[in-house]
C-alpha cells in the first residue's frame, strides 16, 4: 500500500469508526472495533476489517448489521472524506485477534506443563 493509500486508510479508519459509534442505529450492531483498513492503491476499493467483542451469534448479527446499513454508511463515509470518486466499501471479520487469544492460551499452556 503506498503512503497515500496508508494516509486515507488511517483517515478512513477514523470515519468509519465514527459513523458505526454516532450514527448507526441497529440493535444487531453488536461492540464492533475497526482493526484496520486496506486500501488499494488506485483508492477505488477499501476493505475494512472489524472485531467483535461476543459470541458467533453475535458476530453474524454484527455482520448482518453491517450488510443492511451498507448504503447509509457508504453514503456518510463519501459525505465526510475529501474524495473525487466514491470508493467501494467491503467488511471482513477480522480473527486475527482471536487467533492471537487461542495462541497465547496455548504458550500459556505449555508453559505451566514444563513447570510440572
Amino acid at each position: 500500500m503506498g503512503q497515500r493509500a496508508s494516509q486515507v486508510a488511517e483517515e478512513l479508519r477514523k470515519i468509519v469508526s465514527m459513523i458505526l459509534i454516532n450514527d448507526l442505529d441497529d440493535p444487531k450492531l453488536g461492540f464492533i472495533t475497526v482493526t484496520r483498513i486496506e486500501v488499494t492503491d488506485d483508492l477505488r476499493l477499501a476493505k475494512i476489517f472489524y472485531s467483535v467483542l461476543g459470541d458467533e451469534q453475535q458476530k453474524e448479527l454484527t455482520g448482518e448489521a453491517l450488510k443492511d446499513n451498507m448504503g447509509f454508511i457508504k453514503h456518510l463515509t463519501i459525505e465526510r472524506i475529501n474524495m473525487r470518486y466514491a470508493m467501494d466499501l467491503r467488511f471482513e471479520l477480522d480473527a486475527s485477534i482471536e487467533h492471537s487469544f487461542k495462541i497465547d492460551t496455548i504458550i500459556k499452556k505449555i508453559k505451566s506443563e514444563e513447570k510440572e
